[in-house]
């Protein structure tokens, strides 16, 4: 007699991990190598939460994930969802990643919903290996930019340039935003804006920022300064803010990475 028919939930088995052939070519291997030897934690964490939209894609929907996050990161999550199946554990490594990344796609859909005509722009800040300009059909009239560390733009690039070269996998590399422009800036230099600006950004029309996994890996001093910029910038047109915050003893989990913090970000208005 099945579970279900005790009258039990049947357990949804998790799909074996099975890695992409593009993944295992010796042109991509070559470039997660050279993230895993020379770049800092940082830097490497964008491939990190590419491995858990790669593993929840049942949720995400996110099919260049694998290919962004690298072999190491997969395995690694890999087995961590597996230990934590095994214990029944009470959140199963990955999952609120998952979670985050369906709740920020609802509300970018929203705010460009909520825009009257005159098209849009969406910002994403510390874009790492995001690809929601491939997968979001609702980016389909938005110019988007993505903004981040030159060397991690140059290696998302490449990587999807191998995946564009490649005929089995190239009917995935296809942008579905109106334009998408990546931006080689450091946010927590003074010049990222300008930057943004040579770009094509237009100060003027309505935009959508997207600060997903972001604001606590900067000081106190660089996320205020980072907010106060997008604050600033809401007086000349219609803007959306979205951003996830940690509270104080959540950064504690990892001191030497996470530094900002919010009990209370809608409080955050008064020092902007």
């Amino acid at each position: 007699m099945s579970e279900e028919q005790n009258g039990k939930p049947e357990e949804w088995a998790w799909p074996e991990l099975k890695l992409p052939d593009l993944l295992l070519t010796d042109t991509v291997r070559k470039l997660h190598e050279a993230i895993e030897s020379e770049w800092d934690s940082l830097r490497q964490s964008a491939c990190q939460t590419a491995a858990g939209r790669a593993l929840w894609k049942h949720v995400t929907h996110d099919q260049l994930a694998e290919l962004l996050a690298g072999e190491t990161y997969l395995r690694s999550l890999y087995e961590k969802i597996k230990k934590d199946r095994c214990r029944n554990a009470r959140e199963v490594s990955g999952v609120m990643l998952a979670v985050r990344t369906l709740w920020f796609d609802s509300k970018i859909e929203a705010a460009l919903s909520s825009f009257d005509g005159g098209g849009a722009q969406v910002v994403l800040l510390g874009a790492g290996m995001d690809a929601r300009a491939y997968r979001l059909s609702c980016l389909k009239e938005t110019d988007v930019f993505e903004v981040d560390f030159p060397e991690v733009l140059q290696m998302k690039t490449t990587t999807l340039q191998a995946a564009t070269d490649s005929i089995n996998d190239n009917q995935y590399v296809r942008v579905t935003a109106k334009s998408l422009n990546r931006v080689a800036a450091d946010i927590r230099d003074n010049d990222w804006l300008q930057k943004l600006q040579i770009s094509g950004f237009v100060p003027e029309k309505n935009t959508v920022w997207v600060l997903e996994g972001i604001l606590y890996y900067l000081s106190h001093s660089h996320a205020i300064e980072v907010l106060k910029i997008i604050a600033d910038n809401r007086a000349l047109t219609r803007t959306v803010l979205l951003a996830d915050f940690m509270n104080k003893s959540s950064t504690t989990l990892s001191s030497s990475m996470f530094h900002f913090h919010s009990d209370w970000p809608d409080r955050l208005s008064c020092h902007l």
